[in-house]
């Protein structure tokens, strides 16, 4: 009971905070108050007892996908290869060739941006997309004398969409696929229908919301032209991608983990890049402002919840709730209670609970509808409120800075039109090839 009344305080005290005030600073540092709160509920229950020290070092290092410092070097491996094309200005160039080619028409802008947003999220990462889109969106829009709102978040609802079609588009897809043991391949045939449905219903939905809005006409404006300064970081840059993405999707024919290659892939960025450097003797700028934009905060969050998590574990209470969920078909209960338990304690440690609380049930069919069905509620929860994902508390901070009227109220009713009836629309999908 005690691990339970301890949890559950974390879980409120972290959507408090990430609801009021997700970071503070200290000098030119910004800390975040979401992971200091699950850090501090983990030390509690450790200190307490309520999870034996020996437990948590058999589960931190036993052999399995389900490790969590497994599931972190191939999150951040994944993450340090879009950083760096990042640096090196792969996605500027793309967001400034979109706005000069479509900056006559609303409409047009607004489609050839979703597919844009929704293509590099599906081999990159939907944060990384979202945190290099917006603040492009942003100034143009205000150039062009236009609402920006429509292609903010639309780009956010694409973002966060297309991010289930690959394992590697979403942390809590690599958490929940890893826990399950799902390979790469698996992954993908199970999730493109699912993702195809949600992508199809959400660009509807935007349409017909904006739709008013995006037939206003827009004033012409002059872009700039971005141009790649450091083309052979970026070909090495983009050759590791491609690279890391075909060998994560054979990992299962070749007996190589994903954490392995996604891990082993930035690293060899990082040498072959820092040779090429050092052969030019030009600056490693990129290689370390990667460095430095990595999440870090996500390691101690995740291992937190890991702890908590595990606590509740050893007192059985995941297996009772488990069992509640499964009571009746585990598509509809377990996405739609993952999609809202998203936005109470963010769709991370959202994933961390329902992979304990899922269980292990092998290959069964029950089980892995569970599985993909969490997977689809953490990545749709991400638009029903910024509490819903990482992503969506940055992205609502960028728009502070620019100034754009984006009130909670306003994202959780547009967040509402578009979430349910594409929460719906994936959970269909998934029940055809489940």
């Amino acid at each position: 009971m005690f691990a339970l009344i301890v949890s559950c305080i974390t879980g409120v005290a972290v959507f408090l905070a990430v609801l009021i005030k997700p970071y503070f600073n200290v000098g030119k540092f910004k800390i975040g108050t979401y992971w200091l709160i699950s850090l501090l509920g983990a030390v509690v229950l450790l200190i307490s007892g309520s999870v034996p020290l020996n437990y948590l070092w058999q589960n931190l290092t036993a052999k399995t996908s389900v490790n969590p410092l497994k599931i972190l070097v191939l999150f951040f491996g994944m993450t340090a290869i879009s950083v760096f094309l990042d640096e090196v200005g792969f996605f500027r160039y793309l967001a400034n060739a979109v706005l000069k080619r479509t900056r006559n028409s609303q409409i047009k802008l607004f489609v050839t941006l979703y597919i844009v947003v929704s293509v590099l999220t599906v081999f990159t990462s939907n944060d990384i997309v979202v945190l290099t889109f917006t603040p492009f969106i942003c100034l143009f829009c205000k150039k062009a004398n236009i609402n920006p709102v429509p292609y903010l978040f639309a780009e956010f609802v694409g973002a966060n969409t297309w991010s289930m079609l690959l394992i590697i588009g979403n942390p809590t897809n690599i958490y929940l696929a890893s826990y399950a043991g799902i390979d790469f391949a698996s992954y993908f045939l199970k999730m493109a229908l699912p993702t195809c449905f949600a992508g199809i219903t959400s660009f509807i939905i935007l349409l017909l919301i904006f739709k008013k809005s995006l037939k206003k006409p827009m004033t012409a404006v002059a872009t700039s032209e971005e141009c790649i300064e450091d083309k052979p970081s970026l070909i090495v840059g983009l050759i590791c991608l491609v690279v890391c993405t075909v060998l994560l999707a054979i990992s299962s024919y070749i007996s190589l983990e994903m954490y392995l290659i996604a891990g082993g892939t930035a690293i060899a960025l990082f040498i072959a890049v820092l040779i090429l450097k050092l052969c030019r003797k030009k600056q490693l700028k990129p290689l370390g402002a990667t460095l430095k934009r990595l999440p870090y905060e996500l390691i101690p969050f995740l291992i937190s919840m890991f702890v908590i998590v595990l606590s509740l574990d050893y007192c059985l209470v995941t297996e009772k709730i488990g069992k509640l969920l499964f009571a009746w078909q585990p598509i509809f209960t377990v996405g739609i209670s993952s999609f809202f338990i998203s936005n109470i304690i963010n769709n991370i440690p959202m994933s961390v609970l329902y992979g304990a609380v899922i269980g292990a049930g092998g290959e069964s069919t029950a089980y892995l509808q569970g599985i993909y069905s969490a997977i689809i509620g953490s990545n749709i929860g991400a638009y029903f409120t910024p509490v819903g994902a990482l992503a969506g508390i940055m992205w609502v901070s960028i728009l502070k800075r620019f100034e754009v009227d984006f009130s909670f109220k306003r994202y959780i009713a547009y967040g509402a039109l578009v979430g349910f009836p594409t929460l719906l629309s994936a959970l269909l999908g998934l029940l055809i090839v489940i």
